[in-house]
């Protein structure tokens, strides 16, 4: 899957983009028609340790899934962002196989 990568006010380093590639990997074994997709890393000006936020949007045929969430690590971020699209993606596939 191609997949645009952003990180907003810090340099993301290959092992960061590389562990997030690898979870949206693994989104393909669950539904392989996803046309594109694009992340968003940034830190906000939260108060707290949850001041990474890491944001998801998949493109699939006629909709698009978007998850967002707040961690104290990117990676954290990342793991939350994706199992809440793997859900998604469930719900999706039995919409669109009841049709």
């Amino acid at each position: 899957m191609k997949v645009q990568m952003h990180s907003v006010h810090f340099d993301a380093d290959k092992k960061l983009l590389d562990f997030v590639q690898q979870r949206l990997n693994k989104l393909e074994t669950f539904y392989d028609k996803f046309t594109d997709g694009e992340v968003i890393m940034r830190l906000n000006n939260k108060d707290g340790i949850d001041n990474k936020t890491v944001e998801i949007k998949l493109f699939v045929p006629g909709s698009t899934l978007f998850s967002t969430e707040d961690a104290a690590s990117f990676e954290a971020a990342a793991d939350a962002a994706t199992e809440s699209l793997r859900r998604q993606i469930t719900r999706y596939k039995e919409k669109t196989m009841s049709h």
